[in-house]
């Protein structure tokens, strides 16, 4: 595997691309069961039949653990509305007819995402009531199986140039409640400052799939506190407002 052509750097990993396959290296510090669990989720999510980069191997190079999947040649649908403006409703149509067939989809081995979500709000970092009063209100949505993304954003589709969509990164990928996933989403175009698409987004999502907008509303305060468990100080402020159960009674 060479090493020698970086795509993408983040906090704690960074990819890169070596002919028609994708390496995505981790750091030290990434746990190494994090690590399998991504890989596990992406063979998992493979199954399904969506478009998805497939896996090819688990490995370590240069000391540090990583996965190579398929390389997807394309742009990001971010990139995509960025370039063509005045197509963002198409694009944006297309964003929500993806997530969901991704809903439409089952992967029963999956982690629930009710139980990720609790372990999440008790690592939140919030008192002990408004803990307890998430965790009551996550106790009692409902049970639902449906494959979730967990962090559904347009720099995870790529778009070949035949226009077929792919979706990546699917390190958070659970199986539960699609609004959850929804929420997610609409949170992270608000914790990007555009709040406007989030408004968008979220319209259009509800009137896509005849989703009541309150029910989605509902999940808004456990996907923050879920988000808070991220440790994000810059982050934090904004989260602690939305986690606040009463603002959404």
């Amino acid at each position: 595997m060479k090493l020698d052509n970086v795509i993408a750097v983040r906090k704690d990993k960074t990819v890169y691309r070596d002919g028609d396959m994708t390496i995505k290296v981790f750091n030290e510090k990434y746990s190494k069961s994090d690590i399998l669990n991504e890989a596990l989720n992406l063979a998992r999510v493979e199954e399904t039949g969506l478009n998805v980069p497939k896996i090819h191997e688990v490995g370590v190079v240069e000391g540090k653990w990583c996965i190579v999947t398929d390389y997807i040649e394309g742009k990001t649908l971010a990139k995509c509305y960025e370039e063509n403006p005045d197509m963002l409703e198409e694009y944006l149509k297309l964003f929500v007819e993806i997530q969901m067939e991704i809903h439409s989809k089952r992967s029963p081995l999956l982690t629930k995402l009710k139980d990720k979500m609790a372990r999440k709000i008790s690592l939140s970092g919030l008192d002990a009531t408004t803990r307890y009063e998430l965790s009551t209100r996550l106790d009692g949505m409902p049970k639902h199986v449906k494959l979730c993304h967990g962090d559904f954003i347009p720099t995870n589709i790529i778009i070949k140039s035949d226009g077929t969509p792919f979706i990546i990164d699917w390190a958070h990928a659970t199986q539960g409640n699609a609004s959850a996933d929804v929420a997610r989403t609409y949170l992270q175009f608000h914790l990007k400052n555009n709040a406007d698409m989030a408004e968008k987004y979220l319209n259009m999502f509800c009137l896509m799939s005849d989703t009541p907008k309150q029910y989605v509303q509902q999940w808004m305060p456990i996907v923050a506190a879920s988000q808070m468990a991220k440790g994000k100080e810059e982050e934090r402020e904004f989260l602690t407002r939305w986690a606040s159960v009463c603002d959404y009674e």
